[in-house]
């Protein structure tokens, strides 16, 4: 397990450090000047020129992608003299729009796009899986009908339609809930997990639809394999069949779906977090494009790429977990 979790982590290491080159090459190589980029649009000649000297773009692209490296790993100085401008670590990149370290942008609003993807993920596997566990036990019944409409209706709402629908339902007409607004968890729980609530609902309406369909094929799938019909045979109880024999093997796709997911959430939930209004990683690429801030931008594209890649390590060692095979073969 220790071999398979360590190779695992090199080739993450690689995949990341060729996702930040590929990365840094498409923002720096664009015919648009990346100190304009990082200036804003409007900006005088003379601020952009004092932003190319301090930015290094003088140097060859291979020098700016080290400088940039050894800036994540151990921080960065921009200038020299008085006009130096400290990036700590980790450094990846400096907003001279906005005068702050692109990585503090970042972990500003990483909380309020952790809280967004954690409420909703947690509705939308239980909604789901347990609606597709259920759908399959009851197959052709009207429950399952009815579940495989509501999945199918949910997968086909826009989210901006699901979620003004719910404002005007819940906040307008009814004022059971307040308008979504950010709350610390660490602050106030409830008054946290009622300002997110509806944003959960939305995002869960899209997801647990599609969790539902996938879990019900691949439980009807299990429910027809010869180790479950000879469990049965065994005598085992109808809970242990399903839940160890059934289950256990229609949990992997469940588990591959929900790592891309969950690490794609993480990187920012743009419309939600605009519909809302709540100012989440999404909402800082957003308003980052608007204002053509080009740090930022690249700082959000390796940020969620790097949940991206991180959450599909999780997967690999889920999967080791649920299947012993994996780690035979890798």
């Amino acid at each position: 397990m220790i071999v398979y979790v360590l190779r695992r982590l090199a080739a993450t290491a690689v995949i990341l450090l060729v996702i930040c080159a590929a990365t840094f090459a498409i923002f720096y190589l664009m015919p648009a000047d990346p100190a304009q980029g990082a200036c804003g649009k409007a900006c005088s000649p003379e601020r952009i020129a004092q932003i190319r000297t301090t930015l290094g773009l003088n140097h060859s692209l291979l020098v700016q992608f080290r400088d940039y490296l050894v800036g994540i790993f151990a921080g960065r100085t921009y200038g020299t003299g008085a006009q130096a401008v400290q990036c700590p670590f980790p450094c990846m990149g400096f907003s001279f729009q906005t005068n702050q370290p692109v990585w503090q942008l970042l972990t500003d609003r990483l909380p309020i796009s952790v809280s967004i993807a954690a409420g909703a993920a947690v509705l939308w596997l239980a909604v789901g899986v347990g609606a597709g566990v259920v759908s399959a036990l009851r197959r052709g019944s009207i429950w399952d009908r009815t579940a495989m409409v509501a999945a199918l209706g949910g997968v086909s709402l826009p989210i901006y339609f699901t979620a003004l629908v719910l404002q005007y339902l819940l906040v307008v007409k009814l004022g059971v809930l307040p308008y979504p607004h950010f709350v610390p968890v660490s602050a106030d729980p409830i008054g946290w997990a009622q300002s997110l609530l509806m944003p959960w609902i939305t995002l869960a309406m899209l997801y647990a639809g599609v969790y539902a369909r996938i879990t019900r094929g691949e439980m009807l799938d299990s429910l027809g394999q010869n180790y479950v019909r000879t469990a049965r045979a065994k005598g085992l109880p109808e809970p242990t069949v399903l839940r160890r024999h059934a289950l256990r093997p229609a949990l992997m796709p469940i588990v591959t779906i929900f790592g891309m997911d969950i690490g794609a959430l993480l990187g920012g939930a743009l419309i939600t977090e605009s519909v809302f209004g709540l100012p989440g990683v999404g909402k800082l690429a957003a308003d980052s494009i608007n204002s053509a801030d080009q740090p930022v931008i690249l700082g959000v594209t390796l940020f969620a790429a790097s949940f991206v890649v991180l959450a599909n390590v999780m997967v690999d060692l889920v999967y080791a977990v649920l299947d012993p095979r994996v780690r035979a073969v890798g």
